[in-house]
């Protein structure tokens, strides 16, 4: 007996060992906000709800539109509308379970087209891409994407349409399986590729997320919330994709032709992909029409302002932000902020996730205006 448990503590050491070089190990981030712009009281509440959000998507007529974030493990509606004060399900209650298992990103195109994408809880159930035309409030696009795009491990979590309606970036995260890509996805053929998997760009690197409620630290100190390539946005004239992975300092662009390129050899995309500025540790990005690239710092409850310059600016911090997380302008140049309240969810039981709401998605307007849905 006395060896059998010499032997279980040596596994049990050996595996705490494996998760903190894996996991753990991160480093506190310098932060990079500057005064804001606006004050608090410019953040304005938009929607309350008991359940957390996950991401935001506002269309050209002022239709709001979010996912409830699936590591909240919600049980009933995921996808909803923003109606005269109250979440009502999209496209009806009766088709959420049918349409969606742990869809989180939402988006929606020049085409008025919402897109939501579900990462099928890390891959190990069916990632699925689902497209309604606002206007007939009708599925019009649905596609399980194969094990080889959406593997084990995966988290397609955040996606963007270009401007011409034609091809879809996703955001693959990989939190577990820790091999982070950019999904490149033709609406007409229904064909997918792989891009960047591993690159620089996508990668986490070796910082710790603090936030005020704590640090996303967990199991004793063993493992550290790291999170690929999270935020993904297209520059209004669509020449560039812009992102960046939430545990890292760079923000990255490529060029869209690139990107759509299918010919062209990974090793020249890889060589094509510029840092374009420093950012804080974020989630979501957004563009303006004249140039500016949004970014959320999750640490600090603030949204930043990247100039054509690459110049970082603060336009808004506030306590009430939790996750400053999704992105999405509306009409009358009003910005959406999806505050996903993370440090609440991950590996928090149900009743504390409950307690902890309601949640919210705020808004403000940062003077320039953007396309919106995107």
């Amino acid at each position: 007996m006395r060896n059998f448990l010499i032997v279980l503590l040596i596994v049990a050491a050996a595996a705490a060992a494996a998760l903190r070089v894996r996991y753990g190990g991160g480093e506190p981030y310098v932060d990079l906000n500057t005064g804001p712009l606006l004050g608090e009281d410019e953040l304005e509440e938009f929607v309350a709800y008991p359940e957390p959000i996950g991401n935001v998507a506002v269309s050209a007529s002022g239709r709001v539109f979010f996912t409830v974030h699936p590591e909240s493990r919600p049980r009933g509606n995921r996808l909803l509308e923003w109606v005269d004060g109250a979440g009502v399900p999209y496209p009806s209650g009766a088709v959420q379970l049918e349409l969606f298992d742990t869809v989180l990103g939402v988006v929606i195109d020049r085409q008025n087209r919402l897109w939501t994408i579900d990462n099928g809880n890390h891959g190990f159930r069916d990632a699925r891409l689902l497209g309604f035309d606002l206007d007939s409030d009708m599925l019009v696009h649905d596609h399980t994407l194969p094990a080889a795009i959406a593997p084990a491990g995966s988290f397609l979590q955040d996606l963007q349409v270009t401007a011409d309606g034609e091809t879809i970036v996703i955001a693959d995260a990989s939190i577990w399986r820790q091999s982070p890509a950019l999904i490149v996805y033709d609406i007409a053929s229904r064909n997918a590729r792989r891009v960047l998997e591993r690159h620089v760009s996508v990668s986490v690197e070796n910082y710790l997320i603090r936030t005020p409620a704590r640090d996303m630290r967990f199991l004793g100190g063993l493992v550290d919330l790291k999170t690929g390539v999270d935020g993904i946005a297209f520059d209004a004239n669509n020449e560039w994709l812009y992102y960046g992975a939430v545990n890292q300092s760079g923000l990255y662009r490529v060029r869209l032709r690139d990107l759509r390129d299918s010919s062209l050899p990974l090793r020249q995309l890889e060589n094509r992909v510029e840092r374009y500025a420093d950012k804080p540790l974020s989630d979501g990005l957004s563009a303006d029409l004249d140039g500016n690239i949004y970014v959320t710092d999750v640490e600090h409850g603030s949204v930043m302002r990247i100039g054509p310059d690459a110049s970082l600016v603060t336009l808004v911090r506030s306590p009430r932000v939790r996750w400053a997380d999704a992105l999405s302008f509306g009409p009358d140049g009003w910005l959406y902020l999806a505050d996903s309240a993370i440090p609440e969810l991950v590996l928090k039981p149900r009743e504390h996730v409950r307690a902890n709401g309601p949640y919210h998605v705020f808004r403000f307007r940062p003077g320039h205006a953007g396309v919106p849905g995107q």
